[in-house]
């Protein structure tokens, strides 16, 4: 059998832009093909950042935002068709993660409740707007198995990167870092902790600009010492995996808990803290596991300052980019969730039980057929 064309659309914690690749996939390997990067409108971003918090009428939001997602992904998959010259009807699926507005998982649930995980972006519209059958929800059968529906990259790190006799971890540096070990034939894996969702936030709040280019301003900043051992002080960093988090614990609200104990400091000696805090907690949770190399993706892989204080912090342990392993470090989730959906459609499981602690492997994902 050929090989088949598939898309991968992802919307990560940081909301700035969806992510979509073209790929080619089969039992035999992986190739991309095309990428598209669509700029989130800023209301919208607005928008879901309002719903990723407790407040009124969160129904009615969400069910709107559940709508316009899915147009807008829809509309990123329609321009990265026409930019690759691909029609349509050559794609044989499209994989969607979606915008997650709320995670809360078993490791950050309370005694008593049910843990939950939420994405918005319509899958019926995406199908409907483009004609291509959509595979989406992804991460909620393994949360119903037991698990903590996150990460799910490390399957497609093991499947891209795991051809080696090398101690390799894959770490994605996104909203939040998740690292993927690669070890003599066994992965495992968890969510590190912060990745730029802090950096992101404090930047925002302080000069407007939704993320901090390759660094700059936390590069000028001098990293204080009580602010970082109080931020590493927070209790998820000391938790075992299987574990998984997001912005309903790393955010502001936090921040801003933990500089009321300190001394006046300046914004850019606490955006280089956090900078110091992300590289720390990424290198403390690798350390137990005697690595040779570690390749970063995502956002973070362009933030020269990150990896920088990465490198010093994981010396002499090897530290790249995925670039070096044939995929561009901006593409590796979108690309993974292209991956994802062809597992669905084969009838293949998307989880590692290792990473996420589910009862075992288990097909993920719904199937929505195209028009």
């Amino acid at each position: 059998m050929p090989d088949d064309l598939l898309v991968g659309l992802m919307s990560g914690t940081s909301m700035d832009a969806i992510d979509a690749v073209l790929a080619r996939i089969g039992r035999q390997g992986f190739e991309l093909l095309d990428c598209h990067e669509q700029p989130m409108p800023a209301a919208l971003r607005q928008r879901i950042h309002t719903l990723s918090h407790p407040g009124e009428n969160e129904i009615h939001s969400l069910g709107m935002l559940d709508r316009e997602l899915g147009e807008c992904f829809a509309d990123t998959v329609n321009s990265l068709l026409a930019k690759s010259g691909t029609a349509a009807g050559r794609v044989r699926a499209i994989g969607s993660h979606g915008q997650t507005v709320r995670h809360h998982p078993p490791s950050m649930a309370a005694p008593g409740e049910k843990p939950y995980t939420l994405q918005l972006g319509d899958p019926n519209t995406i199908a409907e707007l483009t004609g291509i059958t959509t595979v989406a929800d992804f991460r909620r059968r393994d949360l119903a198995a037991g698990g903590e529906a996150a990460p799910l990259v490390p399957a497609f790190h093991d499947y891209l990167f795991g051809h080696t006799d090398k101690r390799r971890a894959v770490v994605n540096i996104g909203g939040i870092a998740n690292a993927s070990l690669l070890l003599a034939g066994e992965v495992s894996g968890f969510d590190t902790g912060p990745g730029n969702t802090l950096l992101d936030q404090w930047i925002y709040r302080h000069r407007g600009e939704h993320y901090d280019p390759l660094g700059a301003w936390s590069a000028e900043g001098e990293v204080q010492d009580d602010l970082l051992t109080a931020l590493a002080a927070h209790p998820y960093l000391q938790l075992a995996p299987p574990k998984s988090t997001g912005k309903e614990v790393f955010n502001l609200a936090w921040l801003d808990a933990v500089l009321e104990a300190q001394e006046q400091i300046a914004p850019q000696d606490v955006q280089a803290s956090l900078a110091e805090f992300t590289a720390q907690s990424i290198a403390d949770s690798l350390a137990p596991f005697d690595l040779d190399e570690v390749y970063i993706c995502g956002g973070g892989a362009s933030n020269t300052d990150l990896m920088r204080r990465l490198y010093r912090r994981l010396s002499p342990i090897n530290l790249g980019s995925t670039a070096e392993l044939g995929c561009d470090p901006a593409w590796v989730e979108a690309a993974a969730f292209a991956w994802l959906a062809w597992q669905t459609l084969e009838g293949l499981p998307g989880n590692v039980p290792a990473v996420t602690g589910a009862a075992g492997p288990r097909v993920l994902g719904a199937i929505f057929p195209g028009s």
